[in-house]
């Protein structure tokens, strides 16, 4: 099975704990979470128990997406092609476009990350956050199958991720975008590759950065989290949430870095400044270890001038949407994602 510690390394979970006073009542889990958790723990438990992470992909799957009640047709609504182009080594990379069949020219482009602690996953862990957006006419979703993690390690996956945004940068005719509008887009470990391309494109020049998304975002490796100037409960309040535990989390990080220095092409949070980067959408969950270091990210970017939307949702665990599409609070997540897109992707052709 993949290797687990017996318990977290790089937080003291033995402490006599008590829930933090900003955030901590969201950990209270909501009966509809509380309904379906002996389930996900199962679910879950069974891949974690496959031998490697290889296993593990191969088990998971990449079929599409299921969408949620009410949501659109993904095969009427959206249609989708794959694309590939040479990372800096030369390797090819695939991406995945999403767009409505009556998009418009020059669309935004949404440049999406997917989630699966850079060791698992492909486009379709958000698949269904692609096709929502790529409803919007305004709008073209692309989609990065960035090298993986324990194969290539830390700096590889989000090397891949700049290396094609930069290849969507000088192709926008191929994909029928705006070069000078582009969201950066991802949830978990995607979205902290969201985060530290927003930065990136800053400090080396790359412009048309309109917003980012940042979903479950993981944006500072525990072991450098600046405990002294934010909140950070939720790691050991939801150590043992049944959809990514602490030590679940910790074999993707030392799968994906395992000698990890302080350094912002990883922890973003670290960054020695956030100032001048797009507005950020942030959603985070309140069963989650990632829940105070999403709102952490949220207060050092309002600190550094920053526009943040943020909202964390009780009672829910990580990217419960994509996991409890029926939760009350899932419509409200995906309209709150829309209604962001629509108000940074809106055309003015």
């Amino acid at each position: 099975m993949v290797q687990l510690k017996d318990k977290p390394e790089y937080i003291n979970i033995d402490v006599d704990f008590k829930p933090l006073p900003k955030y901590g009542h969201l950990s209270e889990k909501t009966p509809e979470f509380l309904a379906v958790e002996p389930a996900i723990d199962a679910a879950y438990s069974q891949v974690w128990a496959l031998p490697d992470f290889a296993a593990f992909r191969q088990a998971a799957g990449n079929s599409d997406a299921v969408m949620p009640p009410g949501g659109p047709d993904r095969y009427r609504d959206v249609k989708t092609e794959l694309l590939h182009f040479p990372a800096r080594d030369g390797h090819l990379i695939e991406l995945k476009v999403y767009k409505s069949p009556n998009v418009k020219p020059n669309a935004t482009l949404i440049y999406r990350m997917h989630g699966g602690g850079h060791c698992v996953g492909g486009h379709e862990v958000d698949g269904t956050e692609n096709v929502y957006a790529a409803t919007n006419p305004d709008i073209i979703v692309v989609s990065v199958d960035y090298r993986l993690a324990p194969e290539f390690k830390f700096p590889v996956p989000i090397e891949d991720c700049y290396d094609g945004l930069v290849w969507c940068k000088k192709n926008p005719k191929a994909l029928g975008i705006d070069p000078e509008k582009i969201i950066v887009a991802g949830s978990s470990a995607g979205a902290s590759c969201a985060a530290v391309l927003a930065i990136l494109a800053r400090d080396n020049g790359i412009t048309g950065i309109l917003a980012q998304v940042l979903h479950f975002p993981a944006v500072c490796h525990p072991k450098f989290f600046p405990r002294d100037k934010y909140e950070f409960g939720s790691y050991i309040q939801n150590a043992n949430n049944v959809v990514l535990s602490a030590v679940r989390l910790e074999a993707f990080l030392d799968a994906y870095n395992p000698n990890p220095e302080p350094d912002h092409k990883h922890s973003p949070l670290l960054a020695a400044s956030l100032a001048n980067l797009p507005p950020a959408l942030i959603q985070c969950a309140g069963v989650d270890i990632f829940r105070d270091e999403a709102f952490a990210y949220a207060e050092a970017l309002e600190a550094a001038g920053v526009d943040v939307e943020i909202y964390g949702y009780q009672g829910v665990p990580h990217c419960f949407p994509a996991i409890m599409d029926t939760h009350p609070s899932t419509p409200r997540f995906y309209e709150r994602f829309n209604s962001f897109l629509k108000k940074h992707a809106t055309s003015f052709v």
